[in-house]
């Protein structure tokens, strides 16, 4: 699986105008599931990102986690984190899962995110999303567990 984590002090995802889901302070995280991913990936990538420590401590240290400051999060797919840009202009996407692995791998992530205790929102697989966020930082942070 890829993520895409960024801080933020709100986030919000939009389907045919209407606000989906929102969070305040914590991680918007955009999820691909990839080919061949095992199925362990959702839980592992989760407990990484809830641990992750990107958040700020009282001396201004990246020193806490999302599970330390009690954020939430707001998770969304995003296949073209699979793109590769290798040949050409036009990037391929062949290295993301199909929508049959992809949609049960993602909501898997964000079920591990709410077993975690992180309050989780989600966007809506496969739909044209509209993301709105204020990143806070700016803090963004590439995960592949694949690497």
């Amino acid at each position: 699986m890829r993520a895409l984590v960024q801080r933020v002090t709100e986030a919000a995802v939009r389907v045919d105008g209407a606000v989906l889901a929102e969070i305040g302070p914590g991680l918007l995280i955009f999820i691909c599931a990839m080919r061949d991913d095992p199925a362990d990936a959702p839980s592992k990538l989760a407990a990484k990102i809830a641990k992750l420590r990107i958040f700020a401590d009282d001396d201004g240290k990246m020193n806490r986690s999302l599970s330390d400051t009690g954020g939430a999060a707001l998770v969304v797919s995003q296949f073209t984190l699979a793109a590769d840009t290798s040949r050409g202009n036009r990037p391929g996407f062949s290295t993301a899962a199909p929508p049959s692995e992809g949609a049960p791998a993602y909501e898997a992530f964000a079920d591990a995110m709410a077993k975690l205790g992180i309050p989780t929102a989600r966007g809506q697989f496969g739909a044209d999303m509209k993301i709105s966020l204020v990143n806070d930082g700016p803090v963004t942070i590439w995960i592949d567990t694949a690497v």
